[in-house]
């Protein structure tokens, strides 16, 4: 799925600078209310929403920590935990668990606690790609169930969303969530305000494409932008040496140890044949 137009005039909500001005807005938390209750399915709105500590120490020597995307409690208590995800990741629903599981650990209480009163906990996943290959819907919602499908326990809630999953046109488009999804798959496509659907004229999706909006960002929003893009690129590029590295490695094994033409060498190492010419040629120079 494409995040980029540079001939566009909306940024992607998808890319690392959009997610944070709408989902992370702390200053104006309207449009992050409204999807979440969207995203968990709930009749009731969520009224207040505060951000909490978003790192997770890792709770033993040899355990993980890490970073949500969005962490935050609204007026009843609820926890919301949020994860964009654009690259393929089929063991995401596995980091959800660690997420969920962990911000559970921080919610029991030492002593002779009788883990009565637990707020609940909304785990939710945004992928781009798709996971769950089985499973036709693009919304998913999981809670604790016996195999009648009758509820044991729904203290913690796991949603997902296949972005890739989502065809529906604007026309096909009714539900918050339908919007939600169809304005996060494309906006950054859009040019001029004449190609909005209706819905975008919504309070909530209108304060949150005013956030996205290169015409209205402030010379510190579009240095700020400019800065997370520098940043994007230069960790691509470091992730992109680190991948060619590991290729050289194993073609220079296959070098060394068969005789395999440069053109059989390239087929197992998933190169072309000019990346198999240059490392033997290197590894020849040594």
């Amino acid at each position: 799925m494409e995040i980029a137009n540079d001939n566009g005039r909306f940024i992607s909500i998808l890319s690392d600078y959009g997610f944070k001005a709408t989902f992370g807005n702390e200053s104006d938390t309207t449009f992050l209310k409204k999807a979440l209750q969207a995203l968990i399915d709930s009749p009731f709105p969520i009224r207040e929403v505060t951000f909490i500590k978003n790192e997770l120490t890792a709770i033993t020597v040899d355990s993980r920590s890490g970073i949500y995307d969005i962490a935050c409690i609204d007026e009843n208590d609820n926890h919301f935990i949020v994860e964009m995800q654009l690259s393929e990741y089929p063991e995401f629903i596995q980091r959800m668990k660690f997420y969920a599981l962990h911000r559970f650990n921080t919610l029991v209480k030492k002593g002779e606690y009788r883990f009565e009163n637990l707020p609940k906990i909304y785990c939710i996943g945004i992928l781009a790609k798709t996971i769950f290959l089985e499973i036709a819907d693009y919304h998913n919602i999981a809670i604790l169930r016996n195999a009648q499908n009758e509820t044991i326990d729904d203290q913690l809630t796991f949603v997902t969303v296949e972005l890739d999953k989502f065809l529906k046109r604007v026309k096909e488009v009714e539900s918050d969530l339908d919007k939600l999804i169809y304005t996060m798959k494309n906006l950054h496509t859009i040019t001029e305000a004449s190609q909005f659907p209706k819905f975008w004229n919504e309070e909530w999706l209108k304060r949150a494409i005013l956030e996205v909006d290169l015409r209205n960002m402030t010379p510190e929003q579009k240095l700020a932008y400019e800065m997370t893009l520098s940043a994007n690129a230069l960790a691509v590029k470091n992730e992109n040496k680190k991948i060619d590295a590991v290729k050289e490695s194993f073609v220079v094994s296959l070098i060394e140890q068969t005789d395999f033409d440069d053109e059989k060498i390239a087929d197992l190492s998933s190169t072309s044949i000019e990346f198999v010419t240059r490392v033997r040629k290197k590894t020849l120079s040594r």
